[in-house]
């Protein structure tokens, strides 16, 4: 079982698919990685040698901020922005899109379940 940047990969799958279990290594950057060390594309985790594993561990190390080190950045860029008092940071303060969408209609997942204005009842149906 490969261990990179503290997460266990996962045996049966490629190695591209596997690198992308890691937070902040997405498709592009596990190809990126795959190429630069040429190791085959169809080549599975389990069928990594511990050198070849050595060798992702370390450049990715090198090259990249991932995992602990990356959500520890996105945090305090949030947080700054929220101490600035600035639009994007109150849009993070207040749980709602940051990045210009509408709120009238959808933003469910952000805004979360819908909350019915009490006191207002349907109007009775004439018929």
């Amino acid at each position: 079982m490969a261990r990179i940047a503290g997460v266990n990969l996962p045996t049966g799958k490629r190695v591209v698919i596997g690198l992308q279990y890691i937070y902040g290594i997405g498709e592009k950057r596990a190809n990126d990685i795959v190429n630069a060390l040429k190791i085959p594309a169809e080549r599975r985790v389990n069928q990594l040698t511990d050198q070849e594993v050595l060798q992702i561990r370390e450049m990715i190390d090198r090259e990249y901020r991932v995992e602990g080190d990356l959500r520890t950045e996105i945090r305090n860029n949030i947080k700054r922005l929220s101490d600035l008092g600035c639009y994007r940071g109150l849009r993070h303060r207040r749980n709602l899109p940051v990045r210009g969408q509408r709120t009238h209609t959808n933003a469910r997942t952000r805004k979360g379940k819908p909350k019915t204005v009490a006191g207002k009842k349907a109007a009775p149906s004439k018929g």
